[in-house]
């Protein structure tokens, strides 16, 4: 049996995904990273958390919080990033510039991309350094 939550993709298997697959996994990593963060801020209305949560995960917000952790990536990391940011999308939301909704893809991409090689740490560090900052 397959255990979802401790995968160990192996590098050949990651670089035949696409990137948006990569980026549709890598968006409910991230969200659950950012429903986990404000249920651990004290957030206790649903209505509150719901709201605090679109803030976070909107692509403007990805694309503002992506220079944090910019100068942290690897070389290889960065190239999944711009791998993911210059697959063309399909359509934009009304919410976001055409150039947000790419840097969110891109970084979506690269959260995908570590969850399936199960680099949690990696993950964890990436996050807290967009996110904590803010101190909600």
């Amino acid at each position: 049996m397959t255990d979802y939550f401790h995968l160990n993709i192996e590098r050949e298997p990651l670089l035949n995904l696409s990137s948006l697959s990569l980026a549709h996994l890598g968006d409910s990593v991230y969200e659950v990273m950012v429903r986990s963060w404000l249920c651990l801020q004290g957030k206790a209305r649903v209505k509150d958390l719901h709201r605090a949560t679109v803030r976070y995960v909107a692509a403007p917000a990805q694309a503002a919080r992506f220079g944090r952790i910019e100068p942290m990536l690897t070389p290889e990391e960065a190239d999944v990033f711009r791998r993911g940011r210059n697959t063309a999308p399909h359509s934009v939301p009304k919410a976001a510039s055409r150039g947000e909704y790419q840097t969110a893809t891109g970084v979506e991409a690269l959260f995908g991309w570590l969850y399936l090689q199960g680099r949690t740490d990696r993950l964890n560090q990436l996050f807290a350094a967009m996110i904590e900052e803010d101190g909600e």
